[in-house]
């Protein structure tokens, strides 16, 4: 049975940094795709970036590029999202979700985590 458990999500002020990890169990690491997804009150949920666990192919979306980096530690089944430059929009809870492929495009994704809150405020 998947299983994903994020963690490290808090409040920071704007500017600052954070990272998201997100333990994966249940599945064999290597034929997944892992992602990020983000969802604000009163807002859609919002992809953020993606990596194939077999080949480390990373994508982001626009609104992630040049600020949030998504990394692996397959020894670890662990995948993290490193958020810098923080800003008060990126308020949300923000989730890991895992599906059975070697590509993040067109992917559906089956198994999410509780997802962990980030608040950017002063």
């Amino acid at each position: 049975q998947v299983q994903l458990v994020e963690s490290g999500g808090g409040l920071v002020q704007p500017g600052g940094s954070l990272r998201l990890s997100c333990a994966a169990s249940g599945f064999t690491l290597d034929h997944y795709v892992i992602a990020w997804f983000r969802q604000a009150p009163r807002k859609e949920r919002e992809g953020l970036s993606c990596i194939s666990m077999r080949d480390g192919s990373t994508y982001y979306a626009d609104s992630a590029k040049g600020r949030f980096t998504i990394s692996k530690d397959s020894a670890q089944n662990t995948v993290y999202l490193q958020m810098n430059s923080l800003k008060p929009e990126d308020t949300a809870v923000y989730y890991c979700a895992a599906e059975s492929s070697h590509d993040c495009r067109g992917v559906d994704f089956g198994s999410w985590g509780q997802g962990t809150q980030v608040t950017v405020s002063s």
